[in-house]
């Protein structure tokens, strides 16, 4: 077993704080980042996500380092769901559910670059994505010309869901090579800076 992940914890409430570190200091692949050591990871958590806890997010992404960042919030409307994501967040939790299991589990593969959302949020964002009010192909002029083909789709929503890429080659019987450029064709196609990137603006153009 590797040394534990350093993990730093934002939030504008101290209470909430130290509740968060408590949770991660069970968690034995991670640790609370010591005063000076270089997070890979941030976890902030908040009660609601307005202004505020967007430019605490985006000065959180700022740092020279650029760490990942796992919001954890008491709950997510979909289009609060779809700025953070698209301000730099690698995974979503709602507070009820971030016991040490499933935080361990975002932190880990925010560390790796994957996305993870909580599958009803998802299933939301793809209703909102998907409702009518929007023009001719619900989608902008940039991202209807290009699309994504039912590979990258399928492929998309599985890095939506949290998964690994070997559990995403498994699934859809490609090689993990394969997903890798996959994900990589569709950041740089769309000019993304992440996975998380490509999943916030696939949903808001209604790609997926």
């Amino acid at each position: 077993m590797g040394e534990p992940l350093p993990v730093s914890v934002v939030a504008l409430d101290p209470v909430l704080e130290a509740g968060t570190e408590s949770t991660l200091a069970v968690c034995p692949d991670l640790s609370v980042a010591a005063p000076g050591e270089q997070p890979r990871v941030v976890v902030m958590t908040v009660d609601r996500f307005a202004r505020t806890e967007l430019d605490m997010l985006r000065a959180t992404r700022d740092t020279a380092a650029r760490p990942a960042v796992v919001l954890v919030a008491s709950e997510l409307a979909p289009g609060e769901a779809l700025h953070a994501l698209a301000a730099g967040a690698r995974a979503l939790l709602r507070r009820r559910e971030a016991d040490p299991p499933r935080l361990a589990r975002a932190v880990l593969a925010a560390a790796r670059g994957d996305c993870t959302l909580p599958p009803d949020l998802l299933d939301r964002l793809l209703e909102q994505s998907a409702a009518p009010g929007r023009d001719a192909s619900g989608t902008p002029a940039g991202w209807a010309a290009a699309g994504l083909s039912d590979r990258e789709r399928s492929v998309l929503r599985m890095v939506a869901d949290g998964h690994e890429t070997s559990e995403i080659a498994q699934c859809l019987a490609y090689s993990q090579r394969t997903v890798t450029t996959v994900v990589h064709d569709i950041t740089q196609r769309f000019r993304l800076r992440n996975r998380a990137h490509a999943v916030a603006y696939a949903l808001r153009a209604g790609l997926l």
